[in-house]
């Protein structure tokens, strides 16, 4: 035994090997080792494949929900567009303007409960505070009073949103509050 901690001795070599050489595995032991490896292979080949088919067939799963998504809009659509057709072919000479008047106004009906039913819906609030996820501004006006500051003053063109994602913003006009220093300057700045 070795008494001294600041040179300890290497430990005891099994018999018969000499420094630093490798042990021999027996040809058992090798032939065990390829078969796991050809298994591993294999798993990994068919894992890997199996991931690509996935891949391949959720791809496919998308577009063919996404077509049938389109397809039943479309659906939901084809009376308005059939209504909307006859009255561009009515002769104006034989309809009076307020026949004409209320088959538009039947086929905006007709149209937004098909949209209605697909889930859009319009932002088109005025007095509302402005929000830029949902409107764009276009110009802004004085408000008359301080509560008004940043809120939809009127809707130049009205936004669609379909659930929670927004189709086209609401293009509309900003009030702001400018204090008495800006009564009546009229130039909407």
């Amino acid at each position: 035994m070795n008494d001294n901690p600041e040179h300890p001795e290497p430990p005891d070599e099994p018999a018969g090997s000499e420094s630093g050489a490798l042990i021999e595995p027996s040809e058992e032991a090798v032939l065990r080792l390829e078969r796991e490896l050809a298994d591993m292979k294999e798993k990994y080949l068919r894992l890997a494949a199996e991931y690509d088919n996935f891949k391949r067939r959720s791809a496919k799963d998308r577009t063919d929900l996404w077509q049938r998504a389109q397809a039943d809009l479309v659906q939901r659509l084809v009376d308005a567009l059939d209504d909307l057709a006859r009255f561009a072919h009515v002769d104006p000479a034989q309809t009076d303007a307020k026949t004409l008047h209320d088959g538009v106004d039947m086929v905006e009906r007709k149209t937004w409960k098909a949209l209605e039913a697909a889930g859009v819906t319009r932002v088109d609030q005025v007095g509302v505070p402005f929000d830029p996820h949902v409107h764009e501004a276009v110009t802004t006006r004085p408000a008359d009073h301080p509560s008004k500051d940043h809120t939809v003053g009127a809707i130049l063109q009205p936004g669609y949103r379909m659930g929670d994602a927004l189709i086209r913003p609401a293009r509309v006009t900003v009030l702001q509050w400018q204090g008495n220093e800006g009564r009546g300057s009229g130039d909407g700045t």
